[in-house]
This record gives structure tokens, sequence and C-alpha cells, in this order.
């Protein structure tokens, strides 16, 4: 027997000598009955057997178990409280409680022989956890027989416990990174399955508290502001280069990537977070960073379930989903060696390529190499492919309109997903082509003068992001261009840069998204199928029926946007200086061209549905990006949107539900106040739900 087993059994020893006796059932509520029936508080039984009080907590839940020697002095200590403090006989009639606990599952070990820890309940609610807060359904339910049956994730708190979605909870007895690395990849069960057969698995994540980084030795606030991350020399880097753990280059930040090379061909890989360094940001999760840590653990397994485990802001979450579920590579047998190989993936984004010039932008070397330093590129020399932001002439207004009570705005749902559905991109680098040919099916970039096309100016022109009418030769993405000759306009480009081998390689990106989007609004009580007046009850309150999936809901959005935006990242650092290449480039997704396509086909959807409605009199006054505003009699859309004879949504119009493309109430503001607004230049679009849309995360 050890030092330290006979320290625990006298600490045992010493309670069971103040308190009266009983027989043992070691099942959960049996081992809470014990204790109050012997009069000891839980941190009186965790000094005893050197634990903290939340691991008594967990124990006496049922969500983790106590292991080794303090399993045997946990043991001890019900059987003497049992011998003094006997459970209630059962009544006449009643079957007795076993004497044995309730079976457990049995638990696969993973393929490297590490030994799973105890699978658990759902952890249930804390006196001290708002209810609005409180997890429900928990969505991450881990399979017995899975490599990584604890979860994707764990927020590690400062008491050594590890909470898991779903409940889980696990001791972490780490005191320094390098240990913490090795506890995860080693005994925590942790992880998540690859989304494609020829993807990786993605990498444990551990969320670091406050508390937990102060216990590792971290500072609590990165001092860094501008490299966002620790010294080379920080004790904590040098801990882990001591141990054989690498960094990447973006160094030991607030979401840290600590690796090893990999073994039997099984990544070493951990992805940290560090909390109070930010690393959930406000404009994305909003306060869910400040929660208790299981609340958190859920709502970020909700959204590893549905979407992707974090690994970054949402941009960088959205753009390596892309490449989990497009993989680059795949295994391939040589024929001639008989020997399996890594080749490309056919329909992905297989290694990275440079823009052609127009699409590039200003810092690229393709066109510094073209210009002089301070050079301001015509609509002639740069694809300018952006969202709508437009207002329309006050002057324009017509007597009928300024009749009206109300300007009413509607807003898109995931307008960057919809676009994404069923597009064609290019997979690989552009070809240039003099005096060709158009064709809608050929994505790429096309030089065309579209100013001879005459729209009515009630209308933003679909052609521009400011909705003016082009003044000469432009640069265009195939969609932009497609909707010219879909509105009856001959085409004849000058010149173009085409990517022939092409595909649909964000469908599966955005199926994903569609559907966590829809099972988070579900989780919100707004689904598919309500009927339009249900729909705009429901979304009125939508965002305070569960705050926890308003947070992911949030996130979803973020995701489609940030993965969108991240296909044409910009340099970062002061020490940049234009014409250098950046890390980015490095990379198969930075992809401008895809980003001006998916705009530009979002784009053209808006104004597609809004000449629908033109076609019957309705006018926007103000669009910004994929919220249009109208001037209505009634305070809702249901007072404005057309319908048919049969009382059906305008085929080809906006339609209210909830569906990607599907629009939803953006606001309501009264006449006066959108007429005041064009009269001074603002776009009332963007304020028409009482916040500045740029920074309200919609």
């Amino acid at each position: 027997m050890t030092d330290q087993s006979q320290e625990l059994f006298a600490a045992v020893d010493s309670l069971l000598a103040a308190v009266d006796g009983g027989t043992v059932l070691p099942l959960p509520a049996e081992r809470v009955r014990l204790r109050e029936a012997a009069g000891l508080t839980q941190a009186a039984l965790a000094q005893a057997l050197g634990v903290r009080v939340p691991s008594i907590e967990a124990w006496e839940a049922g969500r983790a178990e106590p292991k080794g020697e303090r399993r045997e002095a946990y043991r001890r200590l019900l059987e003497g409280l049992a011998q003094r403090h006997p459970a209630p006989t059962p009544r006449p009639g009643r079957a007795a409680v076993p004497a044995e606990p309730l079976p457990v599952p049995p638990v696969q070990a993973p393929e490297d022989g590490v030994t799973a820890p105890l699978l658990v309940p759902p952890v249930q609610d804390t006196p001290n956890t708002p209810a609005a807060w409180r997890p429900a359904r928990p969505e991450v339910a881990p399979a017995a027989d899975s490599r990584f049956p604890n979860g994707p994730l764990a927020v590690l708190d400062a008491d050594g416990i590890a909470y898991c979605p779903g409940g889980v909870l696990l001791e972490c007895p780490a005191d320094t990174i390098p240990q913490l690395a090795d506890w995860v990849l080693k005994e925590s069960g942790l992880g998540a399955e690859r989304l494609h057969r020829h993807g990786k698995d993605s990498d444990p994540l551990i969320l670091l508290t406050a508390q937990a980084a102060a216990h590792f030795g971290l500072p609590p606030v990165l001092e860094d502001r501008r490299a966002l991350r620790l010294a080379d020399s920080h004790p904590v880097v040098r801990e882990l280069a001591r141990a054989k753990w690498k960094l990447t280059r973006r160094g030991f930040g607030p979401w840290t990537r600590v690796y090893r090379p990999a073994e039997g061909g099984r990544r070493q890989c951990v992805q940290l977070a560090v909390l109070p360094w930010d690393a959930l940001d406000i404009r994305t999760w909003g306060s869910v960073g400040q929660l208790p840590a299981p609340e958190l653990a859920q709502i970020l397994g909700d959204y590893a379930a549905r979407v992707i485990t974090p690994r970054g802001s949402a941009a960088v979450c959205g753009l390596e989903l892309m490449t989990a579920l497009r993989p680059p590579t795949r295994p391939i047998k040589d024929q001639a060696t008989d020997t399996w190989m890594s080749g490309p993936n056919p329909g992905a984004l297989t290694q990275a390529v440079d823009p052609a010039p127009p699409e590039a932008p200003d810092e690229h070397p393709v066109v510094t190499a073209r210009h002089s330093r301070g050079h301001q590129r015509t609509p002639a020399e740069v694809l300018d492919e952006e969202a709508f932001e437009w207002i329309r002439d006050p002057e324009q207004l017509t007597d009928d309109e300024c009749q009206k009570q109300f300007a009413v705005g509607i807003d898109v749902n995931m307008a960057f997903a919809a676009a994404v559905n069923r597009l064609t991109v290019g997979l690989s680098a552009p070809v240039h082509v003099n005096h060709p040919r158009f064709d809608k099916k050929t994505p790429g970039s096309w030089l065309v003068d579209l100013s001879h096309i005459d729209l009515d100016p009630r209308l933003p022109n679909p052609f521009t992001p400011h909705g003016l009418r082009p003044e000469g030769p432009a640069w265009y993405a195939t969609p932009t261009v497609a909707y010219a000759t879909e509105l009856g306009h001959d085409i004849t480009p000058l010149e173009a840069w085409l990517r022939p081998d092409s595909g649909s390689y964000l469908d599966g990106w955005y199926t994903r998204l569609r559907d966590a989007y829809l099972a988070t609004m579900e989780r919100l009580g707004v689904s598919a199928g309500m009927n339009e007046a249900d729909f705009l009850a429901a979304m009125e309150h939508h965002k305070d029926t569960d705050p926890a999936q308003a947070a992911v809901l949030s996130a979803v959005k973020a995701t489609v946007k940030g993965g969108i935006g991240k296909l044409r990242e910009r340099p970062q650092g002061a020490g940049y200086r234009p014409g250098e290449r950046w890390p980015a480039l490095e990379r198969p997704t930075w992809r401008p061209d895809i980003r001006a396509a998916v705009i530009a086909t979002a784009r053209v959807n808006m104004h597609r549905k809004m000449l629908k409605l033109a076609a019957t009199g309705l006018f926007p006054i103000a669009v910004l990006s994929d919220c249009a505003v109208y001037l209505s009699e009634g305070p809702t859309p249901l007072d404005f949107l057309p319908r048919t004879p049969e009382g059906k949504p305008l085929p080809g119009g906006f339609r209210l539900g909830v569906s990607p493309g599907m629009v939803k109430h953006e606001g309501t503001q009264p006449l006066m106040w959108a007429v005041k607004m064009l009269d001074e230049g603002h776009n009332p679009a963007r304020h028409i739900k009482g916040t500045d849309a740029g920074t309200d995360g919609e």
C-alpha cells in the first residue's frame, strides 16, 4: 500500500469515526443520501479524498466516477456510512432497489489502446444557472463504440474538471500545457470524426477559462495586441519546446494549435482556445464566453455537431468547413508499384493558384507588377462584385408612395448561402481569352460593356454594387453577365479570364450550413412549413426563446458570411508591404473569383425578385446587401407583398419563410423617418430595425 493510500484511508476512517451505521447502495442518489444522513458536507468529503468539490458533485450526480485509489477510498467511505445509516426498508408490494449499481454500457477503447473515460448522462441544471441559458436536449450524444466517446471538445476550469457536451465530465490531472496536450490525446477520448471519407478527423479542442489559463501559467491579458501571440521567450512556449511539442506559425495566441509529427498515420494535434484572450469574438458569440463551463460546452458542442469543431473565428471555421467537406487529396493506387499514394480529389480545390489580374486585390503581386503604387484601378481594370448599397432618389417618390404610412424592411435569410447552392465555380487557374463568346456555364471574369442597358431608375442597377448604371466596359463575374443575357440583351465580351475546369465545389458546404441553420431555428421555435402569420409571430421573439441557441444561430450565420469573405483574405500586419506575398495566398481556398461569383449571384437573385415586384408597381426605396425597404400601408410584410388571385405569394418574388432564400421581417419605421433618411443621403435599410446593420451581425 502506498503512502497516498494510507493517507486516504486514514482520512476516511477519521470521517467514519464521527458518524453512525447501515448498508451501501452505490447509486448516485444513495451516495447523496448516505452523506446527508451522516451530516457531512461535500467540502468535507472533498478534503478527505484529496479532490475538489466539483468532483464530489459529479460523483453524486452520476456524471463521473472516481478512479484508482480514490475510487477505493470512496467505496470504503460509502460502505462505512451504509453500515451506520441503513437504507429505508422497501414497502410490501414494491420491488427493492438492487444492491449493485446500474450497468454502464461498455466503452470500446480507441484504436490506439487508450482507455476511454466514463460516459455519463446529460449535465443537470445548476442552481446558479439562469433558466434561459440552461442547455436543452443535448445534441452531442457520444456513441459507445466511437473513437471519440466524449465529444469534440471540452471546457477546462481551474478545478481540473473538463466539461464536455452532453454533460460528460472528465478529470484532467495536467499542471502544464505539455501535460494537457498529452492527456487530451491519450486519455480524454475527445475529437470528432471526419466529415468526408477522404478528409481528416477534427482535432480535439480544449477551451481554457480564465482560472484554467492562470493555472497553466498564462497571463490574464495578451499584451501583444498586434501579433496576438506570446513571446517565444515565455515560459509556456519554452515548456512546449522542451517537451518536443510544436506550434504553428501563428504561435501561442487566442487560438493555438499544438502538435507533434504524426505517428503510425495518426495526427498528434490539440487545439487550444484561451477564453480570457477573446478567443470567442463577441460579434459572433455574444457573451457566451462568460457563461459557466457546462453551458458553454453545450453551446459549442451544438455548433460542432451541426457545423464543425470550432478552430478559430467564424470565418476560419467557414473556410475549414469547405476543406473538410471537399478534401484536396484522396488515396490513389499506383499501378506501376501497386502501392497507395496521395492524389488530387476530383471536384476539390487541390492547389493554390494566382488570380487573374482583375480578380486580385490591389496589394497582390500580379497587380503591383502592372501598376505603380497608388494607382487607382478603373472598372475596366478590376473586378468589383460586391453586395448592393443603394438608395432611391427621394425626388422619384410618387404621390401614391408618399401616402403610405410605413417603411417596412424585409431581409433574405442566409442570402450568401442560398447563392452558393448549385453554383458552378472554377477549380483551376484562369486562362486568358480575347474576344470570347459568352457562355453562362463557364465560370470566370469577363470584360464587357453593359452601360447601354436601360433599366428603370426606381430599381438599383443589377450590374454595380452602388446601383448606378455602368459608365463603360467593366469586369464582371459570370453570374452578372448571365443575368444581362437573361434580361434579353446581347453581350459581346472584349476579353475574359476563364476556368474551364469547374464544378459545384460549395454544394456540400451549403447543405451542411443550411441544415445547421434550419435545425437551430427549429430549436428556437421557427420551423419550415409554418404559415406566414405564425412565422412572423415566431420571429418576433425567437432569439429570446433560448439565448444559447440564439448564440449558435449567430455563429452559423457568421460562418457563412465569414467563410465567403475569407476567400479573398487581405494581408495583415503593420510590416506588410504591397507587392509581397502573404500566407493566405498559399492555400487552395484563397479564391477571390469564387467570392466574386457568390456575391454576384446573391445580388442578381435580389434584383430578380425586386423586378418581379416592380411588375406589380412596387419599388424599393433602399437596398443594403440582402435587405430591401418598401413603403407600405401596414407595418408588416404581409401588408405589401403581392399575392396571386388565389391568395398565394407572387411566383418569383419575395416569400416569407425560414428557408435560405426566403425572407423575414427586418423592421418597420414611420414613413417620415424613411424620407428624412433619404433626404440626408443615409440608407434606411441600414437602420430599419433600429440598429446599424453593419454591426448587428445580420
